[in-house]
């Protein structure tokens, strides 16, 4: 027999408390960084402080704890539906990692990166690594102290690896980039040799007014609802999905690179559809958002790349373009534009980088982390170790800090371990595309026409409903057959560049 409804019950309010804040931090966050002014940072880290300080305590209260012990032995005797035994582990699991974390501790973390947050935007506008550097060596030695809470027989950088990406740590990761290096490196090192295509309307200046007319187009064919989603501009983009009927995407225009914008919306209305597609019976739990951060970027990469970046979607984009900004677009044919937008050549910033060179940066970063972590190196080895990994990896040498490792606002929000997701997601989003065909699903002819319903069909019944239900590895799994295979996502940067640079 079910759980009596009253435990059911007391356990959905207690969810409903925690999302209350989580909704709160998330809008503080996206107000901070879009319209808050500079000097409202203290207190904007007051109040985000405090915000985490409550959901910390409201998670590992007395109360909290009894209700959750409750649904425990309700669970072991069968007697909760599927939801109900997800939201449990989820959350269960939550809490016990949040109850080895002391309240005062919590708060004191929000804080130092909230305030972190606001040194690295000034910062970055003045290659000033230096000012910034403490932070790093202060959130790092937190994060140690924190893994040690939770899981004292544990790797530190396992834990968080763990939190981004469950059940992957650094074995597995070693075990994925060995494979990309082996794939990634020598086919950048031979395309570089080779020459680029002329696409002199890359460069083109197309109004900000336009561009964001643009944008809306393109969040429209990617099939997000308007009346759920806001676009802002940023100076780094990100997605806030903080309920399915309000996804808060961004941003960055340069009105002489159109092509960054277009590419940064897909990218971004790729996390915003996913958080708009999760089951609308998980809202206000905490199923009621994506599962892993590899399985969100694997959405967001689908959308930016393997649909985005296909020759069938040039048709689609094209139509977007043209209509917006014929003067640049009017004679540029469809073999032109992807020729263009696949350009393959090492450059110095992740969120800049093509299809092929990307995983390459996100290695830069991991194996940064890894040694931070091991102590290896502290926050002051950091501009140097970059100048190394960017020279090894992709041949190229960085001119400053601004442009190197002060360029992303990961590490100033305490996410260590966060990077590593983003290439894993780019190589999940790989195999779901043998299966998604195989399930009848035309892959070439929903691009071609820009009406992608049967793609989004397959990815809301496979991925976007089981919101934070079911990790990644287990949702990769159940929606392919099988276990994840970094081979799928190496031959397909292999058969593409190859093909699109004439390497044998």
């Amino acid at each position: 027999m079910p759980a009596t409804p009253e435990a059911v019950a007391q356990f959905r309010q207690l969810e409903r408390e925690l999302w209350t804040r989580t909704y709160l931090m998330g809008i503080l966050e996206f107000d901070g960084e879009t319209v808050a002014p500079p000097k409202g940072a203290p207190a904007r880290a007051e109040a985000m402080g405090a915000l985490a300080g409550e959901y910390h305590e409201i998670l590992t209260s007395s109360r909290a704890q009894e209700i959750i012990a409750q649904l425990k032995e309700a669970g072991a005797a069968g007697e909760l539906d599927e939801q109900a035994t997800m939201e449990l582990r989820t959350l269960g699991r939550e809490q016990q990692e949040a109850m080895a974390i002391p309240t005062e501790e919590a708060t004191a973390f929000s804080k130092l990166t909230s305030e972190a947050n606001a040194v690295w935007h000034k910062t970055k506008l003045a290659n000033d690594w230096a000012s910034f550097e403490p932070y790093v060596d202060r959130i790092v030695e937190t994060l140690k102290r924190h893994a040690a809470y939770m899981y004292p027989d544990r790797d530190a950088y396992d834990v968080w690896l763990d939190q981004y990406e469950r059940g992957m740590d650094a074995a597995a990761y070693d075990a994925f980039f060995d494979q990309v290096r082996k794939t990634v490196v020598p086919l950048v090192h031979e395309i570089t040799q080779r020459p680029q295509p002329e696409a002199s309307f890359l460069s083109a200046h197309v109004p900000e007014a336009t561009q964001l007319a643009i944008a809306r187009d393109l969040m429209g064919i990617v099939g997000l609802d308007p009346e759920a989603t806001v676009l802002s501009c940023v100076e780094h983009p990100f997605t806030n999905g903080m309920a399915a009927g309000d996804v808060r995407i961004t941003t960055h225009i340069y009105e002489n690179n159109l092509i960054s914008n277009v590419y940064s919306v897909i990218h971004e209305a790729g996390h915003a559809i996913y958080e708009q597609n999760v089951d609308p019976s998980y809202a206000y739990t905490c199923l009621g958002t994506g599962s892993t951060m590899g399985i969100h970027e694997s959405q967001s990469r689908f959308f930016e790349n393997i649909i985005g970046r296909s020759r069938a979607f040039m048709t689609p984009l094209l139509e977007v373009l043209r209509r917006h900004a014929p003067e640049v677009y009017g004679s540029v044919t469809e073999d032109e534009l992807y020729r263009a937008v696949n350009i393959a050549t090492p450059s110095l910033i992740r969120t800049e980088a093509d299809e092929l060179t990307y995983p390459l940066h996100i290695m830069v970063r991991y194996d940064i982390e890894r040694q931070l972590f091991a102590g290896d190196a502290t926050a002051r080895d950091i501009p140097a170790l970059w100048q190394k990994y960017m020279h090894e990896y992709l041949g190229i040498d960085v001119p400053n800090d601004t442009l190197g490792c002060l360029q992303d606002t990961h590490w100033s929000g305490g996410s260590f371990g966060y990077f590593p997701s983003y290439a894993l997601g780019s190589a999940y989003g790989a195999q779901m595309v043998p299966s998604m065909e195989a399930a009848g699903v035309d892959l070439a002819g929903a691009c071609g026409s820009g009406e992608l319903a049967p793609v989004r069909d397959w990815l809301r019944e496979k991925i976007w409903r089981w919101g934070a239900g079911k990790d990644g590895v287990k949702l990769l799994r159940e929606a392919c057959g099988a276990p994840f295979d970094a081979a799928f996502y190496c031959t397909y940067l292999q058969n593409k560049f190859s093909d699109l640079y004439n390497v044998k």
